[in-house]
């Protein structure tokens, strides 16, 4: 078990807070915009704006079914990996302030 695993809430400075805080905040705004980006191609490019969009087509296929079919799901999956990549830059820059403050101690 290291020194930050058997730490409960009490026992956190408010920097160490902060810095948590600070994690939580970033990843759960990071969430919110991949959700209303999945929320928007899935429901509105999908259902909603639908007639308009198949005034265009994509592949010899209109662009509203398109989009119902298979863009919603290349944009989920897309997402994902945004969110894998964003999520590890994020813990990677996380893990240094920890090891930075660790080190002054």
């Amino acid at each position: 078990m290291t020194e930050h695993e058997d730490q409960t809430p009490t026992d956190l400075s408010s920097t160490q807070r902060a810095r948590i805080d600070r994690y939580w905040r970033t990843n759960v705004r990071l969430m919110s915009s991949l959700l209303v980006v999945w929320a928007a191609v899935s429901l509105g490019c999908g259902v909603l704006f639908v007639d308009a969009l198949n005034a265009y087509r994509l592949g010899g296929f209109p662009l509203g079914f398109w989009f119902a079919q298979q863009g919603s799901i290349i944009v989920f999956v897309v997402l994902i990996l945004i969110y894998a990549v964003a999520m590890t830059r994020l813990d990677r820059q996380h893990h240094e302030e920890v090891q930075r403050a660790d080190a002054q101690r």
